[in-house]
């Protein structure tokens, strides 16, 4: 089956989309809505670089794919995406979820993990509750856009006093550039439960590709007491245009840990945002990216603080080569209200060409008096007092200047909770440094 997404995405072609797939009603009417708002809203703009000149309407065609039996039916290139005995996985394949597994022990728990689809059928009234909710419809021509067309995805419920000790995992791959590619992830951590979700978002072709555009959402809801850490690895060609908002609603004493690597070849597009509405909720995010070619890349962290005793922790690391341009936005928000929060930024570029550009723009908007605030932004090239130091060891200078580049990044990489991942991710990054 394949049912053609063209842009603007009209209601008739939404409503068609939804009603082959046996969508519940209220979901089918959320698509149709969000085409609707799609012809009047603007694409967003963030600062100095222009996505209206991306090539955004190349999001492709709806195409059901076949399920899997198992992940050992993976292309030979993604199988060690997998991980290894996970507790829980779920595989989407360009526009259609075709894996998903649980432990018998988790499910026992009350857990659900599943692909968003299926989730908006067996458990619609959890899902309705909060899907966009925290990114909101109508926000802009991507959001509203996002809400028509999205496919596959992942839902994560975690019950009360819950604590999955494992991580569970997302695997999201295209290998068909006229397939659409559009998870929506949406995670629910219930009062003091604990949890883990790591993904992956790759590519698999055989050949160079047309353009495509990846749309995806990622929503958090950490409930009082709960602690919720989301790692994500993304390293997709660069026919893709990677456009990834990811959004936290962080309530009383509870805390939301990003660990981000945005690896991706092709234009990129990343807003992660913490709203910390509790009292003595927490934030921390970590985020690295390597820029090649002629690569652009938008890269936005943000903290709102709105609970008293807020806290927040951002640091982004990015290295830049060839032509590449990246513009690095740290935000912290602190409301009038929120008393003795604490919020602190960190945005460091290594650039390894005189053509590379790293723009880093520590942003601190206070409205509060009883606050602590802090930023350190820097923006240089590798130190050649560095270099020169260990090629006195004997190191050559190649390799000196690999190893001051790994420990610039290392701050986040030793973060990722997995160590499969861990390893992927230390792969993909001397990938990009040497190729």
């Amino acid at each position: 089956m394949s049912t053609q997404l063209t842009t603007p995405v009209n209601r008739q072609t939404v409503e068609a989309l939804s009603r082959s797939k046996g969508e519940p009603d209220w979901l089918a009417a959320l698509r149709i809505k969000g085409a609707e708002q799609a012809e009047a809203l603007e694409w967003p703009k963030p600062e100095k670089i222009r996505i209206d000149r991306w090539e955004l309407t190349a999001l492709g065609a709806h195409k059901q794919q076949a399920p899997l039996q198992s992940a050992e039916e993976l292309p030979e290139s993604l199988k060690e995406l997998s991980g290894t005995a996970p507790s829980g996985l779920v595989i989407q394949r360009n526009s259609s979820s075709v894996f998903r597994f649980l432990t018998p022990e988790l499910q026992e728990k009350g857990v659900i993990f599943t692909d968003l689809e299926t989730a908006a059928r067996d458990h619609a009234d959890l899902v309705q509750k909060y899907l966009f909710q925290a990114v909101k419809q109508d926000e802009n021509k991507l959001t509203a856009l996002h809400s028509a067309v999205w496919n596959g995805g992942v839902f994560l419920y975690v019950p009360k006093n819950t604590e999955v000790e494992l991580p569970l995992q997302g695997l999201f791959y295209s290998d068909d550039a006229e397939a659409s590619f559009a998870p929506h992830i949406l995670i629910v951590a219930d009062n003091n439960s604990r949890v883990t979700y790591v993904d992956n978002v790759a590519s698999a072709y055989s050949q160079e590709q047309q353009a495509l555009t990846k749309q995806s959402i990622v929503e958090v809801f950490v409930n009082p007491g709960a602690h919720v850490r989301v790692a994500t690895v993304n390293h997709m060609a660069d026919n893709i245009i990677d456009l990834t908002i990811r959004r936290a609603i962080i309530e009383n004493d509870a805390r939301i840990e990003w660990v981000i690597g945005d690896l991706h070849d092709g234009h990129i597009y990343s807003s992660t945002h913490s709203v910390l509405k509790g009292n003595g909720s927490t934030s921390d995010a970590k985020v690295i990216s390597i820029g090649k070619n002629a690569q652009q890349m938008s890269l936005t962290t943000e903290a709102l603080h709105i609970g008293r005793s807020s806290e927040s922790h951002m640091v982004t690391r990015a290295v830049m080569k060839d032509s590449a341009k990246a513009i690095i936005n740290g935000i912290t928000k602190i409301e009038k209200g929120a008393t003795k929060a604490n919020g602190v930024q960190t945005e460091k570029v290594l650039m390894l060409s005189p053509k590379a550009r790293g723009d880093a723009n520590p942003i601190l908007l206070i409205d509060e008096d009883d606050v602590k605030a802090g930023h350190a932004a820097s923006v240089g090239q590798v130190n050649p007092d560095q270099v020169y130091y260990l090629m006195s060891r004997g190191i050559s200078k190649k390799d000196a200047e690999r190893l001051i580049i790994n420990g610039f990044l290392a701050p986040v990489v030793s973060e990722i909770p997995i160590e499969a991942v861990r390893e992927q991710l230390q792969r993909l990054l001397e990938r990009k440094l040497e190729g």
